[in-house]
Formats: C-alpha cells, structure tokens, sequence
C-alpha cells in the first residue's frame, strides 16, 4: 500500500496530512511551530503516524514545504509553498483560477491556470497588521482564543475598521477604541475587515479572475471569510473538513503521490531522503533564496574515474603583482 506525508512548515502551525495510493485523506495533524523547526517537524509526523496508526516504515514519500521545509530531515523532496498551493488549490477545485493563503507571517496571491502553474504571484510580508497574526495578537489583547475570534466577531453590529497598516499603530489604535467604549466584537470585526481590504487589493495586484479559493488558518474563521466574500463580492471556494489550513500540507503529499505514481509506472526506485543524502540535522543546505548560491563552487574530491589515475590536476591562478614588485621591476 502506497502511503505519501505532505508537511507544511509554517511561521505559526506545523501541518502534516496523509493520502493513500488514491489520493484519500488518511489523516492529519497540525501543532504550532514555535521556534524549533526541526523538533516541531518531528512532533507532528508523530501525531500525524498516531492519527494514522502508521509506522514510519509504511509511508513511502515525504513532500515538505512553508518556509521551514529544509529543517526536514526526513523528507524527500522540497517543494516551494506557490507550486504547493497552487497544485492542492486546481486539484480540489479544479475552476480555480486566484488563491488568496493568509498566514501568520504573509499574506500570498497566486493566479493559477487550468494546470495548477503559477502564472503569478504577490506576497505581503512587511507589516504584521497584514497578516493572521495581527489577528491573534488583537484576540489575546481582547482576551479571546484563537478559536473564539470568528464566533465572537459574528456578534457585531458595527464593525470600527482599523485603519492603521503598521502593527504597532493599530494596536495603539484598537487600545483608542475600547477605551472610547466601543464594544470588542465590533473591534475585533473591525480588524477583519480592514485585513480583508488589503487582501483583496493583493488579489487585484495579480489580476482577478473568477475562480476564487481561499486558503490558510483563516479558512477557519467565518468571520474573516465573511469579510473577504463583501470586500470581493464574490464568494470564495474553501476546503472542507479543515483542509483549507492544510492546503500546502496536501499540495506537497499530492505531487509526492504524483511523483511516486510515476516512478512505479516506469520502473524506477523511490528516491533517497534528504538524511540520506546527508543533509540531517546539523548540516547547512544551500538555500535558493543566498545570494551566494549562485556563486558558490562545489568541488568533487579526486577519483579514479573515466580512465584517469586519480591524480588531482594542479591549477595555476596568475596573481597581479604587487605595488612594491612593479617597482623594482
């Protein structure tokens, strides 16, 4: 039986889901990530085989995506978050055509075609008052919980929008209205839609086009979907049974699966894991987004290969001469 695990390892929460041979959800798990990428990644692949009643044995891939995907040591692959995203979006609603993912630390856009290619993308990650975690911070101070945001809001009669776009301005600002009396539901709707407003004006940075799918915590949250759906006036398409929040988490185990399918069918071997490469815990990966990987060598020790008899080739770098050498000359 054919197993795959997408891992989504995101700023907040820590994302695992299961599928089967026939892409059926087996089960999933998702813990907050907290500052130990690596720890976390692990813990929840272990709720994760709980959920499933799985061994480590029986998966037989492991796609690993979000900012924290090379802390995996046990993966088989990294995939972007945009192509992970992009690949869930189409295959669970296949007329997606613009994805809006609200995280705790950005804020993505993603135009898609008919194939789940990313035509284009914009990303909002300079401010936390455009990000889910203003929304939790905003929570905490009115002495609500993550869940109870979206209940709590939905009681409110007249949302005060927050019209600060700098975290620490609209804290100021949310302080400004409770002590003017203004009830904290309104304040709490308030911040949805103003994080709902330039949402949407992300969306319309990549091109709006019907097909609307909204993904990340916030699916979660009806008010905030609420909130999205009048500022778009349109509605959005959001997974069901929780699978919204897990929408990298699935992108990255459905191309596995994908991935495996393909390698079965032309008789091919499973590739190796990133700790099998030698990339484990402890040992520095290039990442795509150094500037120094483009200009950072590798170099191959010295082997008997092609003939050769394994001797190092000795190469000579002409060097300037210096200043005080120009002289005597």
């Amino acid at each position: 039986m054919i197993y795959v695990v997408g891992l989504d390892i995101g700023s907040t929460y820590t994302k695992a889901i299961a599928l089967d041979g026939d892409c059926k959800v087996v089960g999933t798990a998702v813990r907050r990530t907290g500052f130990k990428l690596a720890q976390a990644s692990e813990a929840v692949f272990d709720d994760l085989l709980a959920n499933c009643k799985l061994q480590r044995g029986d998966i037989t891939y492991v796609g690993a995506t979000g900012y924290g995907r090379y802390t995996v040591a046990y993966r088989n692959a990294q995939i972007t978050e945009l192509t992970a995203h992009a690949q869930a979006a189409v295959h669970l609603f296949p007329d997606t055509r613009t994805i809006l993912d609200i995280g705790g630390q950005d804020i993505k856009a993603i135009k898609v075609d008919d194939q789940g290619r990313v035509k284009a993308f914009r990303l909002n990650d300079k401010c936390a008052a455009g990000t889910g975690a203003f929304l939790e911070k905003t929570a905490r101070y009115l002495g609500l919980t993550t869940e109870d945001i979206g209940p709590y809001a939905l009681r409110s009669t007249d949302p005060k929008a927050i019209s600060s776009v700098c975290a620490v301005f609209a804290e100021s600002e949310v302080i400004n209205h409770l002590s003017n009396g203004i009830p904290a539901e309104d304040i709490m709707m308030g911040a949805m839609v103003s994080l709902g407003g330039r949402a949407i004006q992300l969306m319309r940075r990549v091109g709006l086009e019907p097909g609307y799918m909204l993904t990340g915590g916030m699916t979660r949250n009806a008010a905030m979907v609420k909130a999205l759906e009048s500022a778009l006036g349109e509605t959005f398409h959001v997974a069901p049974n929780g699978l919204g929040q897990l929408n990298g988490a699935y992108g990255a185990a459905y191309l596995g699966l994908r991935r495996v399918q393909k390698l079965l069918a032309e008789g091919k071997p499973i590739p190796p894991t990133a700790a099998q490469l030698g990339q484990a815990q402890g040992v520095q990966t290039v990442r795509r987004w150094s500037a120094m990987a483009a200009t950072r060598r590798r170099f191959e020790p010295c082997g008997e290969t092609g003939g050769q008899t394994g001797e190092c080739p000795v190469v000579i770098v002409k060097k300037a001469p210096a200043a005080s050498e120009r002289a005597a000359a």
